[in-house]
């Protein structure tokens, strides 16, 4: 029998020598005559471990982190084929303290399997999702995903199976599903670990989104930062298609569905879906006035169910252990779970997938291990570039939609930046005003033009001067104006992080806290 090692093949282990530690480890096996099976997986997410090895034991897998080429030697020395001790060992990976304490739903494959193996999908679940679905009626499938709670885990939240429901009432020659995978938010990468590392749940989801309005097309449309994951999302449709569960009779139903990639010309602002549907339809990636909504004229002015990557993934579960199952997790109208993404000054970066509910304090220090500089934590950005800075007087409130909105600041796609006490945040909200400023669309004139005015208003705060409180003013007029007048959440959400900065930080805007709410 031969042994089995595993070596991911996601872009964060490739970026620090996965090739060249699967290179070295297949050539010592070679070299000592070991009948070894070489598995290129999804990364498990523990990211500081990265590249991330595990061998195949008689208990389970054992892990050894972060290997690099020269440590291949002394693990064969060690015995590790066998699960030997070495210091780079980390026990059975599934008692890893980081991965142990989550709640893996939607994650739950990942980093088990070949992603582009449909047996290995098969063997964990895989697709008894989509089976389920066929057997149900269209209606019984939308009310699956109504029940299960399930929103959109794209940033706005919107409930899943209202937008399901408006396209399948609706009578139309052609429907289609789009994907929007233009993860662009800092410190954000549960898309693309999906695409790269489970891309048969993103093809089940959305073969059962189109099941269940009739839908007979779907695209994935995919940033062209990610040539790993179009390169892999490409193949995994060509597999599915050749094995039945994609085509013109998904699983011998009779029912169409074809899956296309098409790649992003790169433009921040085609997160905001009717940008991305002018971007796939050939046009300048611009936002379009609503109504009518995307649900009723959307791809090509048909029908169309617009969701991003985790939350097509979530619904294979949701249809093959119902939406009880999934429905029993979270709190409030937060249902089921996330995949939080820790990045920035952080000592554990990785991917914690965790019911609603659990709060920055414990995901910060309890997963992430505080600052990797050593230094206290002074602010924490939620839900990418436009999110607020949670100061750690809110670090306690439960990570929910709601309750993130009581207290001014988004839960986003669930990217969480971690800053120490070095960090300027008169600089950081000058950078939200600028980031804006360079990828606005242009289309309306808050966020065009209010953003390039926002970076010289925050210019004149940091300089001082006899008239510092009036521009403090200023710019929270300024950001009133964006929120209320921009034609979409480019330019409506580019305040939060400017005003919370403010409010939490006024010291680094040179005003007194007693000075905050004269300002």
């Amino acid at each position: 029998m031969p042994v089995t090692v595993y070596v991911p093949r996601d872009s964060a282990a490739l970026a620090v020598g996965a090739d060249a530690v699967a290179a070295a480890i297949a050539a010592g096996a070679q070299a000592a005559g070991v009948d070894l099976q070489l598995v290129r997986n999804g990364s498990r997410g523990l990211f500081w471990l990265e590249p991330l090895v595990e061998v195949a034991t008689e208990t389970g897998r054992v892990a050894y982190g972060p290997v690099t080429p020269e440590d291949v030697p002394a693990l064969f020395a060690a015995g590790f084929l066998q699960g030997g001790a070495h210091p780079l060992c980390q026990g059975p990976t599934d008692a890893i303290p980081f991965l142990q304490r989550q709640e893996r739903l939607t994650f739950a494959r990942m980093g088990l399997t070949d992603p582009l193996s449909l047996a290995d999908y098969q063997a964990h679940a895989g697709f008894d999702g989509l089976r389920r679905a066929l057997q149900l009626a269209p209606a019984e499938v939308v009310q699956q995903v109504l029940d299960s709670g399930l929103r959109g885990r794209g940033g706005a939240a919107f409930p899943a199976g209202i937008k399901w429901k408006t396209v399948a009432g609706l009578q139309a020659a052609q429907k289609y599903i789009v994907c929007n995978a233009d993860e662009g938010d800092s410190g954000t990468y549960s898309d693309r670990m999906t695409m790269e590392g489970d891309p048969y749940m993103l093809i089940e989801g959305m073969a059962i989104a189109g099941i269940a309005t009739g839908a007979t097309e779907g695209y994935v449309y995919i940033r062209s930062e990610y040539p790993h994951a179009v390169a892999t999302m490409t193949e995994a449709i060509a597999r599915a298609t050749a094995g039945g569960f994609l085509g013109d009779s998904v699983l011998g139903s009779g029912r169409r569905f074809v899956l296309h990639v098409r790649k992003a010309a790169g433009s921040y602002v085609c997160g905001e879906e009717t940008a991305m549907l002018e971007s796939l339809e050939g046009k300048r990636g611009i936002v379009r006035a609503k109504p009518p909504i995307p649900a009723v004229s959307g791809l090509f002015g048909k029908p169309s169910v617009i969701n991003n990557v985790i939350t097509f993934a979530s619904v294979p579960l949701i249809l093959a252990r119902g939406a009880d199952f999934y429905r029993d997790f979270g709190m409030g109208r937060s249902r089921g779970t996330l995949p939080i993404q820790l990045a920035g000054n952080v000592r554990f970066g990785g991917l914690v997938e965790k019911a609603f509910g659990v709060t920055l304090r414990e995901l910060v220090f309890g997963y992430g291990g505080g600052t990797a500089s050593g230094r206290p934590v002074k602010a924490v950005q939620v839900g990418g570039p436009l999110g607020a800075y949670v100061p750690e007087s809110q670090w306690d409130v439960p990570l929910d939609y709601e309750a993130y909105a009581a207290i001014g600041a988004v839960v986003g796609h669930g990217g969480i930046v971690v800053h120490d006490d070095t960090v300027d945040m008169a600089q950081m909200a000058r950078y939200a005003m600028e980031f804006c400023a360079i990828e606005s669309c242009g289309k309306c004139t808050p966020c065009r033009i209010g953003s390039t005015r926002g970076v010289e208003v925050i210019d004149r705060i940091r300089e001082g001067g006899a008239r510092h409180a009036q521009q403090v003013h200023l710019l929270r007029d300024l950001c009133d104006t964006m929120v209320h007048g921009s034609l979409c959440a480019m330019g409506g959400m580019t305040p939060y992080p400017v005003l919370s900065a403010l409010d939490h930080y006024p010291q680094d805007f040179g005003l007194a806290v007693a000075d905050r709410q004269a300002a």
